[in-house]
């Protein structure tokens, strides 16, 4: 029997709740520990997927209306990790319906004649990622860019931050959305960028993850250097804002004192997300709250941002007391523990009717099937900035040497380590892997960047010997 979370003598509601989900998922660990246990049921979550796109969607999604780019990019990204191909009508189609989204004045909506909004752009974007090409009719030459980078500048704020929409909010998820857009379609500029940094910075709160939001102080029109985070840490605010770090990371200058992250707090606060044995291994997005499905992505995917920022998790395999009782025996040298998120996904997260959830018994989504998804690619693979791979991105980049060569080679210098896969179960379980920055394969991401970039990507090499992929 794992050991259970500790209560103490005062039972709550959460404690209770945190019990009773600790049962339900003890009831869906496999009696045997064989490969047969732990299968990903791709053909189930192949069903699932095709009902939403070709059928549409029940009933119950009428509430996600102006979340209509979201719907398409989890089913589409969900294909593109299962790996499955789309055939051409149905990405023309989706072609077509992503373009009546996009806003005369810049960016894209939640549908059609909605207003623009930094996370439909983002998803919209990704979407064409996928389905996109060159070319009339193929979507990439039809985002109007310029319109987009001029609604991007009458977002920003004074402090450095943006608001998600004309009369919105600030909110660090719409940074991270408008970030990894003007890195992939090729519009960011020193002006674009300028103090986002700062604000990213000041979202750490004392826990070392991050909120949504900073509070701006300024003192006789001067924005003053003490910015008090708003809310709690949380797991898709800290993706959002790591990812935003990192984008920004190669273009501070070398002397940021005042621009710093608390890194080891951020690790602190990271790994302890992750759920114990009696969770299987599961992460949750705050402190004191259940696990959920959708966090294998937000969480475990902020650990492949850290090594972009020269964070190691050591050399060699960690040193495990084996007789130990109630450790998982199959450690390596990662921050998290990559076999037991594997678990809480495989055993866990699958619905029996296809598509992934939540926990137990929540039904399936397309957003936690897309996020579950990218989430066992994050544990699956080990992807990180190469400085090989860097210098090849640089030494065929055609042009000048400057801003635009630096978002293209550190964007496409990531890499997964040669032998550096550990698959739970069977070879067939292994998904395609993502891109940490912006969650799209690889593949895609090097197509759309090669052509708003204007440059040919140097074909890939193996970056270490080793072993092949390991199954467990």
């Amino acid at each position: 029997m794992p050991r259970l979370t500790l209560i103490d003598a005062y039972p709550t509601k959460t404690s209770d709740l945190q019990a009773e989900t600790e049962d339900i998922l003890q009831d869906h660990v496999p009696l045997d520990d064989t490969p047969d246990s732990h299968i990903l049921h791709k053909n189930d979550h192949l069903k699932f997927l095709i009902r939403n796109l070709s059928q549409g969607f029940p009933a119950r999604y009428v509430s996600q209306d102006a979340s209509q780019p979201w719907l398409m990019f989890w089913t589409l990204q969900s294909f593109s990790s299962l790996q499955i191909g789309i055939d051409p009508d149905t990405k023309q189609r989706a072609i077509d319906t992503i373009m009546e989204w996009q806003h005369r004045d810049g960016g894209f909506g939640g549908g059609p004649s909605q207003a623009a909004h930094l996370l439909p752009t983002y998803a919209s974007v990704c979407c064409l990622a996928i389905v996109g090409r060159p070319g009339p009719g193929g979507g990439w030459d039809q985002i109007n860019r310029e319109k987009l980078y001029n609604w991007y500048m009458s977002l920003k704020r004074p402090d450095g931050s943006f608001i998600v929409s004309n009369h919105g909010e600030v909110d660090v998820r719409g940074i991270y959305c408008l970030l990894a857009v003007a890195h992939l379609l090729d519009i960011v500029t020193p002006e674009l960028i300028d103090g986002t940094a700062a604000f990213i910075a000041s979202c750490q709160t004392y826990e070392g993850g991050f909120s949504s939001a900073s509070h701006p102080q300024f003192i006789d029109g001067v924005l003053a250097a003490q910015r008090p985070s708003l809310g709690e840490a949380h797991g898709g605010y800290t993706f959002c804002a790591l990812a935003s770090w990192v984008f920004l990371h190669p273009y501070l200058a070398t002397d940021y004192e005042a621009l710093r992250v608390n890194i080891p707090q951020l690790i602190r606060w990271l790994v302890n997300m992750q759920g114990i044995e009696s969770d299987l291994g599961g992460f949750r997005g705050r402190t004191n709250k259940l696990v959920d499905g959708c966090y294998s992505w937000w969480v475990g995917g902020a650990f492949p941002l850290l090594e972009a920022l020269g964070v190691s998790p050591g050399d060699g395999a960690s040193h495990v007391n084996e007789s130990a009782e109630n450790v998982w025996d199959d450690m390596d040298d990662s921050l998290f523990d990559r076999r037991a998120l594997q678990e809480y996904i495989l055993l866990a997260g699958q619905h029996p009717a296809g598509g992934l959830r939540d926990k137990p018994p929540k039904n399936p989504d397309a957003y936690h099937t897309s996020y579950c998804l990218s989430g066992l690619s994050a544990a699956q693979h080990r992807i990180r900035p190469s400085s090989t791979r860097r210098e090849e991105l640089r030494a065929a980049w055609k042009g000048e040497d400057g801003m635009r060569a630096t978002a293209f080679s550190e964007s496409l210098c990531w890499t997964e380590e040669s032998g550096g896969s550990r698959v739970l179960g069977s070879a067939a379980n292994r998904v395609n892997a993502t891109h940490p920055l912006f969650n799209l394969t690889m593949t895609h991401t090097e197509g759309i960047m090669a052509h708003f970039y204007k440059q040919n990507v140097p074909k890939r090499t193996p970056t270490a010997t080793g072993p092949g992929p390991r199954s467990h």
